[in-house]
């Protein structure tokens, strides 16, 4: 079971490590001009978490903070604001938009009750080991939407294959707790009977495990378009529920493509 404790274990971690950051280094990066980068994917996914149908959806894609920016992002990066980014490593808030979900998405999903929009709020920290690898991890915590607590990891390997042409790809896992599962997954037994679905009452754990890559194109100095692939498999308590077992399924395909505009400016 993947209790509250380890995933407040891991905020402290986020914390510590930040606070590693030298006092010089800080001083460094908030003494550069500042940058946002703001722009769109839209893609084909899942009608919903554990869908067996995709449907075409789209997200913002925002960031800000000192410096130059990062050397690396990704489609699957929330929008964040740095609170620190001395070039090898970058911490701040983050946060994710969560939508609504009813029958209307999908007629898999009679029955059930409906989850309200919300949000995801928390931090993020991501290092650069070397100059050609990224990893990231987000923590956020629920609100509307469903009050769980959502850990995603990720590490990105890339390289540029032409001077403005960049392929970039790795692993992906993703952590919630028992919260998040109940809202998503779980199936009681007035929604089993209005559904058809077998009850069902979820602990918390992993619950994808995946890849995903991109080519990038740098049209500008400050465009950048991207073409993307995520592939996730469900596991644990999101594999077993009865809405993935009987009417979804456990893999889960994500296609899109991408732009981003970067903004360079300076305060005084």
């Amino acid at each position: 079971m993947f209790a509250k404790s380890r995933l407040f274990f891991a905020l402290g971690l986020f914390a510590a490590s930040a606070g590693a950051v030298s006092a010089a280094d800080s001083q460094q990066a908030w003494s550069n001009g500042w940058y946002l980068s703001v722009g769109a994917a839209g893609f084909s996914a899942p009608k919903f978490e554990g869908s067996s149908h995709n449907k075409l959806q789209w997200v913002p894609l925002v960031s800000i903070g000192k410096g130059p920016g990062p050397r690396f992002s990704s489609r699957s990066d929330n929008p964040s604001f740095a609170l620190i980014d001395n070039g090898m490593f970058r911490a701040g808030i983050v946060g994710k938009f969560v939508p609504s979900r009813d029958a209307g998405d999908d007629r898999e999903l009679k029955g059930l009750k409906k989850v309200r929009w919300g949000v995801e709020a928390g931090g993020f920290a991501e290092v650069y080991p070397t100059d050609w690898l990224r990893a990231r991890v987000e923590v956020r915590q629920g609100f509307g939407a469903h009050s769980g607590i959502v850990a995603d990891a990720a590490i990105d390997a890339f390289t540029d294959i032409a001077p403005d042409l960049r392929l970039s790809g790795g692993p992906r896992m993703t952590l919630a707790s028992m919260d998040y599962f109940n809202t998503y997954y779980g199936v009681n037994a007035r929604e089993s009977a209005a559904s058809g679905l077998g009850i069902y009452k979820p602990g918390g754990g992993v619950k994808s495990v995946g890849a995903g890559g991109a080519l990038t194109w740098k049209a500008t100095q400050n465009w950048s378009t991207s073409t993307f692939v995520e592939y996730s498999r469900l596991t644990g308590a999101a594999a077993d529920s009865s809405l993935v077992r009987e009417r979804g399924s456990r893999n889960q395909l994500l296609v899109g493509i991408s732009a981003t505009y970067k903004f360079g400016f300076t305060t005084n």
